[in-house]
């Protein structure tokens, strides 16, 4: 961590008290010594003024003054990057509390979008039994297509028109036919005919209902399965998203550092050069 300036006067105490000891040294020599007690960081300098430079003939003040101009070049460069990681780490700081504040309004919305999604198949499995299945084309409804049956929460009739209804009043009157043909004793043949109709058509009607509610059940449970697999699968992507947003921020810091290395090389040479 020695400054150059000091450096410099240590190594003229050391020359002096030799020199009083009978040990001289040539122009040449001490150029040569110097170089070789720079630390690594100087390398870079130290290259370039040996490829650039007659060092038998290069002075020892000469020497000094370019490693002294380097010096304040590397300080100011120092700085500048001080200040840019300084200035890279507040926006780091700042562009991550808005990412940690946009993740989390995003979760509360997923949240409170998949929980009314679930009190709306809960309510349309509670009242109103399986969805319609017919579409509409807006702006052309007609009449009958705006009346909603009570009964069976489908369009296009009344209440009093519904075929289901109409297959429970005909259930009904199947079964006190069928309880009446069972104690009728005039016509046997003709009775058991009737009953075994009149019992595959109440078998028929109660199978097609509990179709109808079974198919609800299922088409309701599929739609809560696929809201909660695609919560998951979008909260995993927005963490893998945010991973790789910040190794693309590292990878650049690393080649901009690259960068300014290798132009601190080249411009090293350039000036030697030209000296």
């Amino acid at each position: 961590n020695e400054d150059i300036k000091s450096m410099f006067s240590r190594f003229t105490n050391i020359i002096n008290a030799l020199q009083a000891l009978d040990k001289t040294y040539s122009n040449s020599e001490m150029v040569r010594k110097i170089l070789r007690c720079l630390p690594r960081s100087w390398m870079p300098k130290v290259t370039a003024i040996e490829e650039a430079k007659n060092l038998n003939v290069l002075l020892l003040e000469d020497l000094i003054g370019s490693l002294m101009t380097n010096e304040l070049s590397m300080q100011k460069k120092d700085n500048d990057e001080e200040k840019e990681k300084k200035k890279k780490k507040t926006v780091a700081l700042k562009s991550s509390l808005i990412e940690d504040s946009e993740d989390d309004d995003d979760d509360e919305e997923l949240a409170l979008i998949t929980r009314k999604f679930k009190k709306f198949l809960a309510s349309k499995k509670k009242f109103g039994g399986k969805p319609n299945k017919k579409i509409y084309q807006k702006g052309e409804p007609s009449k009958i297509e705006e009346i909603i049956c009570f009964e069976c929460n489908k369009p296009g009739h009344y209440k009093s028109d519904c075929p289901r209804l109409k297959k429970k009043d005909l259930l009904k009157k199947k079964k006190k036919k069928a309880m009446i043909t069972t104690w009728d004793d005039s016509d046997e043949s003709s009775s058991d005919e009737d009953s075994f109709e009149e019992v595959a058509q109440i078998a028929l009607i109660v199978l097609e209902e509990e179709e109808e509610e079974e198919s609800d059940e299922v088409a309701y449970d599929e739609l809560v399965l696929i809201v909660e697999k695609y919560s998951s699968m979008i909260a995993s992507l927005k963490k893998m998203v945010k991973t790789l947003v910040n190794e693309n921020e590292e990878l650049k810091s690393i080649n901009l550092a690259k960068e300014d290395n290798s132009n601190e090389i080249e411009v090293d040479l350039l000036e030697n050069k030209v000296a």
